[in-house]
């Protein structure tokens, strides 16, 4: 590199930028829940807060077998319900008598969350903690005594686990329930009963690169439905002025959890598309269940969704730069259910047969407009397989094109792209077009690249590809195009 090139400045960021922990977050893309409570013995999706800790017998409990299933599948890491709403601890809690320990299970000396943990460690993969925020059980909810016991009990989570990948901190909030004996319907004020500002900041402190979500942040958001679609084009980044104009961010982020439980009010079609135009980096997460259910319903075992369906799950979740947050619900043996070990399989088989070869690896890269001139900024970094690299342009050519072409006619129907995300959301709009006896034909034509852009399309032979940017701010920095060919196409 000469001294004029090394002088080469990088382009400045542009928009609202990912935090460390949310870059490495993004780095996940796929990872699992895990729903385990008294709820998978009684048969119930929301347990009343009345269930005896008794109930809680799973017969063949293996942390080892539910963490390998996931792992196997390709997830990145898990997430267990350490308490749900029922307000039962998979993990004997010095602050109340209403967990394991009080259950046959290991003798009363058994510890889910600790043999979840492990088995994660064991296995190469992230683990994270769900506290449902709602205890239906306890008998100080809804008055401050109660914050005292959830911050303890956060605590002990963040401290005595390990490191943890994700803390998720659920929407539901109040109603009817059992609280310490008396039958009624408890209501809080969301805007300030938690204090979040001062209950969040134990994570910070305890496990500083954890992201925390919930419906509004601070590091991840809900997508805004619980199907496991995000929006396309889904936007990282979100403006909360657009929601309630002249609320400043924190209050916007309690007024939305308000908002949020049980009815799933407006804002959700925001959650799910994002701001292109938003104030905050706050990427979105896809939760979904592999069955109807959260939690294990032997009546559900012929339900579980096909590997087809996953896929598909795939594409509209990890494909539009959201994360794909997949529920694996063990059953009463403490176990994942045959079928669903088998859909997994199938869909883990899927998703490596359609990105077993980049067809990009045998191409050479061109562009108009290399920033600077540069190497450093070169057409070949996307081709290079490292996400630290990227291809930009000089600061004025923002509509830029770069150009494969391949030593022999290939056939695709599959693309892959990423922006290099320290520098923010850079592009607006980009196609992708394909050379048809030495004529350009447009293969699509979408908004939004962000951390990770699937494409699937009709599919084409050609000997050169071009990306186009169609419009953008700001000069694009892209650190990843990969072609792929899926065998087995679009299912219909």
């Amino acid at each position: 590199m000469t001294q004029s090139h090394s002088a080469v400045s990088p382009p400045e960021a542009y928009g609202p930028v990912p935090s460390p922990r949310q870059l490495n977050w993004h780095k996940r893309e796929f990872y699992g829940f895990l729903h385990f409570t008294t709820n998978t013995f009684t048969d119930k999706e929301w347990g009343y807060g009345d269930e005896s800790p008794v109930i809680f017998a799973p017969t063949a409990f293996d942390a080892d077998q539910i963490v390998q299933t996931a792992a196997q599948a390709g997830m990145t890491g898990l997430i267990l319900t350490c308490k749900h709403h029922d307000g039962f601890c998979l993990w004997p809690s010095k602050y109340t008598g209403h967990s394991v320990k009080n259950s046959p299970w290991r003798a009363g000396k058994g510890d889910v969350v600790r043999e979840i943990s492990e088995a994660c460690r064991n296995h190469g993969i992230g683990f994270g903690v769900y506290l449902s925020p709602w205890d239906r059980n306890h008998a100080d909810y809804g008055a401050p005594g109660y914050i005292e016991y959830y911050r303890n009990q956060l605590h002990e989570l963040t401290t005595e686990y390990g490191e943890l990948f994700e803390v998720w901190f659920d929407g539901a909030n109040g109603g009817d329930g059992y609280y310490g004996g008396a039958n009624e319907v408890r209501s809080i004020d969301r805007q300030s009963y938690y204090d979040w500002e001062n209950t969040q900041e134990i994570v910070r402190r305890n496990q500083p690169d954890a992201v925390m979500f919930s419906d509004a942040g601070p590091d991840v958001r809900w997508v805004g439905n619980e199907k496991g679609i995000a929006g396309d084009p889904c936007w990282s980044t979100i403006n909360v002025n657009l929601l309630y104009p002249g609320i400043d961010e924190a209050s916007f982020k309690t007024r939305l959890n308000d908002d949020m439980v049980d009815a799933w009010g407006s804002p959700t079609a925001l959650l799910n598309a994002g701001d292109r135009q938003g104030d905050t980096w706050l990427p979105a997460e896809c939760d979904v269940s592999i069955r109807p259910g959260w939690f294990y319903h032997s009546s559900q075992d012929d339900r579980v969704r096909s590997a087809e369906n996953l896929i598909d799950l795939y594409f509209k979740s990890v494909g539009r730069s959201a994360s794909f947050l997949l529920n694996l619900p063990p059953d009463r043996r403490g176990l994942i259910h045959e079928n669903d070990v088998q859909s997994l399989q199938s869909f883990r088989s899927r998703l490596d047969q359609i990105f077993a070869r980049d067809l990009a690896q045998g191409a050479q890269a061109s562009a108009g407009n290399i920033r600077g001139g540069s190497p450093r900024f070169a057409a070949s970094n996307v081709l290079d397989g490292n996400p630290d690299t990227y291809w930009a342009t000089d600061d004025d050519v923002k509509t830029p094109e770069l150009i494969l072409t391949f030593p022999q006619s290939i056939q695709f129907n599959v693309i892959s792209l990423r922006e290099f995300l320290p520098l923010g959301q850079r592009v607006d709009r980009f196609a992708i077009d394909y050379d048809e006896g030495g004529a350009w034909r447009e293969w699509c034509c979408e908004s939004a690249i962000g951390p990770h852009r699937l494409i699937r399309g009709q599919a084409c032979k050609t000997e050169r590809i071009r990306l186009r940017i169609v419009s953008a701010p700001v000069c694009p920095a892209i650190s990843e195009l990969g072609i792929y060919y899926d065998s087995k196409g679009i299912s219909e």
